[in-house]
């Protein structure tokens, strides 16, 4: 069952061998150039609009600001009910709301490129807003579809192989948008092509599978609202599941929610310096570690690959620290880099086993949108506290700081070792 996923390999894995060969399933490229289609607008209202403001002289307490567009990332629950319980009438319960998502996503991405952050700061602010609401949208029912047709042998596979279609999207909409947006289109010209990219999403969206076994459509709207709920917290340890969920990337939250600011202000990179090293070499490496991160859970199990992971992503923000007591710094920039990403890329594959292995089939859109909600808690509010956190005592015990912020959750996965095997048990 379900549960031995969390303590043990699973069987029909029997090693890392089996684990490469779950790769040429049909399900397992759907889930990849989904997880594309998901990574690529959160950059263009993240790291990538931040730069923008950077290199626009934008000060940091409104940067902070604009890190508030993130929040339908973290209340994507509120709406995810309608996705579970209605379905558009062609591509099935899934992919008919994804191929809905990606279109209205093209467009708004497009219209974000006519609007100056200088002369109309608040309407791009709003502009950037409507991409994060359709961008959550979307992720509700890619995680739902992906939770759906993924069978339970390929759960760290395709976590991780989601993670690597995310990260190519955040390379593209992130590292490699920074360099056309300051070599060659210029920021309109870029957004522009980030729209046309779409595409690819709507493409794979159209010619993905069906889940085997999606489970039963809930039977009314009202169902489809308190159905999830009253499911999960009938479960042993509920609310502490939350709360690890909510503390387990919270220091990574903080860490990332400043660095290109502090690449390009703090220490004085160029936007180019950051798009090539920060974002292709984070890539690189986030992807390795996405794909360590899964082999590695199909030898020693879920709860210790979270644990390690979680002690990883605490320490390397550390670099982050050294970087800004000895300047600018390429080697110091590069070795930082990429160990904050190939350990976060590990830590980011077995939370989304964990994710996945916590929803019923039933309310998997629901369930995954609270918990993936919660876990984004941190990415969404940390923004304006690191913001007057670094005017107040500066990048350096800044990240210290946020050193400090991942170790309570790494203790709450400690104590609650013995809680985790049974939580997936209400899995069907």
């Amino acid at each position: 069952m379900a549960n031995s996923a969390l303590k043990t390999q699973h069987p029909a894995l029997g090693g890392v061998a089996p684990y490469l060969e779950v790769f040429s399933s049909r399900r397992i490229l759907a889930v990849l150039l989904l997880g594309f289609s998901s990574g690529l607008p959160l950059a263009l209202t993240a790291g990538t609009l931040q730069a923008w403001l950077a290199v626009e002289s934008v000060d940091i307490k409104t940067i902070g600001l604009f890190t508030l567009v993130g929040q339908p990332y973290t209340y994507k629950f509120l709406w995810s009910p309608v996705m579970d319980r209605y379905a558009l009438p062609f591509l099935g319960r899934r992919r008919g709301w994804l191929v809905v998502t990606q279109l209205a996503l093209l467009a708004a991405i497009g219209s974000m490129g006519t609007v100056s952050p200088r002369e109309s700061p608040w309407l791009l602010g709003g502009l950037a807003l409507l991409v994060a609401f359709l961008s959550a949208s979307q992720d509700i029912v890619f995680d739902a579809y992906r939770t759906d047709v993924l069978k339970e042998a390929e759960r760290g596979a395709g976590a991780a192989i989601s993670v690597l279609g995310y990260r190519i999207a955040m390379l593209v909409s992130g590292g490699l948008a920074l360099v056309l947006a300051d070599q060659f289109l210029g920021w309109s010209g870029m957004y522009f092509l980030m729209a046309g990219l779409m595409v690819v999403g709507m493409v794979a969206a159209w010619r993905a599978p069906e889940p085997e076994e999606a489970g039963r459509v809930p039977d009314t709207l009202t169902a489809a609202f308190s159905g999830p709920l009253k499911e999960f917290f009938a479960r042993r340890g509920a609310w502490l599941l939350l709360l690890l969920i909510v503390l387990y990337k919270l220091g990574d939250a903080f860490a990332g929610s400043l660095t290109t600011a502090f690449l390009i202000q703090g220490v004085g990179f160029s936007a180019t310096d950051v798009g090539a090293i920060n974002k292709a070499l984070g890539l690189a490496a986030t992807i390795l570690g996405a794909l360590l991160g899964g082999a590695w859970m199909a030898g020693v199990g879920l709860y210790r690959a979270l644990m390690l992971f979680g002690i990883l992503q605490a320490v390397t923000n550390l670099g982050f620290m050294l970087l800004a007591m000895a300047g600018k710094s390429y080697s110091l920039m590069v070795a930082a880099v990429a160990a904050e990403n190939l350990c976060g890329g590990m830590g980011t594959a077995a939370f989304v086993a964990l994710l996945m292995s916590l929803c019923d089939h039933r309310f998997s859109a629901t369930q995954y949108a609270l918990l993936s909600a919660l876990s984004a808690v941190g990415r969404v509010y940390v923004g304006p506290v690191s913001g007057v956190l670094v005017a107040a005592i500066g990048w350096a015990p800044f990240f210290f700081i946020t050193f400090l912020i991942a170790l309570p959750g790494v203790a709450l996965l400690w104590w609650m070792r013995d809680r985790l095997a049974p939580a997936p048990a209400a899995v069907r």
